[in-house]
């Protein structure tokens, strides 16, 4: 699976994920600890580098790299959250789409540090980071028991989508 469908797919795999980390979040944990946020997003980032190192013929290198993307995401989320509050969620949204651009370019075996791969990550951080400012409303106002489950997941299919199409879509060369 390439291109278009596999951006769908990774998408909504991922906003299902994401919908089920929402509900679990404000169904059974009482109050917000950084050890939850850990392991939300080691877990969560697992399962983007599980599907992108899948689609690479590499699952098990994906899934620990992005294991390792997630714990150090959500490590930096908490470093800098004391200083800007939520808001260091979209820096830290940006960096991880930059982080897998870098990852899937070498589970591919590409030279890591092109132009190419560093306009893609750049893009899914930019297009990716857009989106989910453009979404981060939905959990507000804090009310998990009126909230939209499938407004969620329809929400997350939108921010995850452009990260997943600007790494997976197929590059176009001009006519010469």
């Amino acid at each position: 699976m390439t291109g278009l469908g596999a951006a769908t797919v990774g998408s909504l795999l991922m906003a299902a994920a994401s919908t089920l980390g929402d509900f679990i979040w404000a169904t059974w944990l009482p109050q917000h600890r950084a050890v939850y946020g850990l392991i939300h997003g080691t877990l969560l980032l697992c399962a983007i580098g599980l599907f992108l190192g899948t689609l690479a013929t590499r699952p098990a290198a994906g899934a620990a790299a992005g294991a390792a993307i997630g714990a150090l995401a959500a490590g930096t989320f908490y470093v800098l959250a004391p200083a800007v509050g939520y808001s260091a969620m979209f820096a830290v949204w940006v960096g991880i789409w930059m982080g897998f651009g870098l990852l899937y370019a070498g589970l591919n075996g590409t030279r890591i540090v092109t132009h190419e791969v560093l306009l893609r990550g750049a893009t899914a951080a930019a297009a990716s980071g857009l989106a989910f400012y453009a979404i981060s409303g939905i959990w507000n106002p804090f009310d998990p028991e009126g909230w939209d489950y499938a407004v969620h997941a329809g929400a997350w299919t939108l921010a995850y989508f452009p990260g997943f199409a600007a790494l997976l879509l197929a590059r176009t060369r001009p006519a010469r």
